[in-house]
């Protein structure tokens, strides 16, 4: 069942609102992408005029950036170690903003939306 992202029935004092129309198709969501550690998957979805987003199914590397030396590079995801968001996204192993992963070279925190934006961007964690 999709979920509806219109105007709540009800302001926030609490009365009723009262709908000048109906639902519209553009105001409908859509189920949330999780990524997982495994091979690279993509599923676009449509976007608003006509284009493809990018959503991502199982991410093997992330683009992970050394805060001390400026410097960004390619590594593979060896595991997630917590999922602060939800508990059960985290033991899931599901990675969103915010996840905490293992990389070789280290921990890092993801950054970008990787559901959303097709891609894993993570920060090094210093230890």
């Amino acid at each position: 069942m999709p979920l509806w992202q219109g105007k709540s029935k009800r302001y926030s004092t609490g009365a009723r609102r009262r709908s000048s129309r109906k639902h519209r198709k553009y105001e409908r969501g859509s189920q949330a992408t999780e990524t997982i550690v495994g091979e690279q998957k993509l599923r676009f979805k449509r976007a608003l005029g006509g284009g493809k987003r990018p959503g991502l199914l199982a991410a093997s590397h992330a683009n992970v950036i050394d805060r001390q030396t400026g410097k960004s590079e390619k590594l593979r995801i060896i595991q997630v170690l917590k999922n602060p968001a939800d508990v059960d996204l985290d033991r899931r192993g599901i990675i969103t903003k915010g996840t905490i992963i293992e990389t070789e070279k280290g921990k890092a925190v993801v950054t970008s939306r990787p559901g959303q934006t097709g891609g894993v961007d993570a920060l090094m964690l210093s230890e």
